[in-house]
């Protein structure tokens, strides 16, 4: 029998390579939703509960895009009980509205939430997103943290390296889906991966890589120097009822 012709045997190939790409996009956010967590699971109803903190993605509005949009719905079905508070993380990045009320919206006006619900809208990047929630985590026995799985494994390196206590108590969340944004896996693994990579191993790159063109400079302009020892300055984040932010 005639073996197949190269031609053939091309959109064989593609197709391989096409499903390998996307079960390692799919394999690499199934490993980072399991990384980083607490050594021990802890109920959402023992003192303290549950704080779910969702990550905002840069949006211009005037509605929240369809990022912001995935990742409420990720952090709604992430609380284990009606008690559960829901914290919404993100200043006014990519458009005069902040990230955080375009999410409260969402979630208040669109999807029905009426629990207990926090804004903080100061952070300009994910550094700062951790720094200014600190304060809504401190009495919580069990937090999670949702967004891009890679990112919210970025997100917990950086509790663990301002508030080790804190990330002592982090739970996995359920922001990771199988077969969820499909497509979207493989690009979002590939340069979360890499700026995970850089914000462990290269010094300034976590504060200051996300602050736009000037946080690249500074970043450039310290070459290797370590960054301070200091503890990072905290914001206070606004508490306010799901019925408020509505």
């Amino acid at each position: 029998m005639a073996s197949a012709s190269p031609s053939g045997r091309a959109p064989l190939v593609l197709g391989a390579v096409v499903v390998a790409v996307l079960a390692a996009g799919e394999a690499t956010h199934w490993i980072a939703s399991h990384c980083l967590l607490g050594p021990g699971a802890v109920s959402a109803s023992a003192p303290g509960g549950e704080t779910v903190v969702v990550l905002g993605h840069a949006d211009p509005g005037p509605t929240a895009g369809a990022e912001n949009r995935r990742r409420v719905r990720a952090g709604l079905r992430s609380r284990s009980t009606p008690e559960s508070q829901l914290v919404l993380s993100g200043g006014a990045v990519a458009g005069p509205v902040t990230e955080a009320e375009l999410m409260a919206r969402y979630a208040t006006e669109d999807r029905g939430y009426t629990g207990p619900l926090a804004l903080e809208t100061t952070s300009r990047s994910t550094w700062e997103n951790i720094v200014a929630v600190i304060p809504l985590l401190e009495d919580s026995a069990r937090i999670i943290i949702v967004s891009d799985c890679v990112h919210a494994l970025k997100a917990r390196m950086f509790l663990r390296r301002q508030c080790p206590d804190l990330a002592a108590r982090l739970a996995r969340g359920r922001d990771y889906r199988l077969g969820e944004d499909l497509l979207h896996k493989p690009a979002s693994a590939l340069a979360g991966i890499i700026d995970l990579g850089l914000s462990a191993w290269v010094p300034g790159w976590a504060r200051n890589s996300a602050t736009g063109l000037a946080g690249v400079r500074r970043l450039l302009a310290r070459g290797q120097a370590r960054p301070s020892r200091k503890p990072p300055s905290r914001s206070s984040p606004s508490v306010i009822s799901a019925d408020e932010a509505a």
